[in-house]
């Protein structure tokens, strides 16, 4: 199942940041959720039906966030929410 993939406005300015290297390891993340959309851990409590993949950019680790529309249960679109260390992102992504 491929889902179509949007991204918030908070994803594509952290994204637009980039290095080219570091958006190809980025694009390949993104590329996993759109082919498997429950690859990621569900989070529960105030971030309830937000997903977050953990992968490698620079040795260090990072994370995804994302929802799935318009259920998780049948999900079509794949909404990215944000991208970072681990360091204060759920902090900014309760923000957003």
């Amino acid at each position: 199942m491929v889902c179509t993939v949007m991204a918030s406005p908070s994803f594509a300015r952290v994204a637009k940041k980039l290095h080219g290297r570091d958006k190809r390891v980025l694009d390949q993340a993104v590329k996993e959720i759109a082919n498997a959309p429950f690859l990621g851990e569900e989070k529960r409590g105030d971030l309830a039906g937000v997903f977050v993949h953990k992968f490698k950019l620079n040795n260090q680790e990072t994370l995804l966030a994302y929802e799935l529309n318009p259920n998780k249960q049948s999900p079509d679109v794949v909404v990215l929410l944000g991208v970072g260390p681990h360091e204060n992102f759920y902090t900014q992504l309760k923000r957003n």
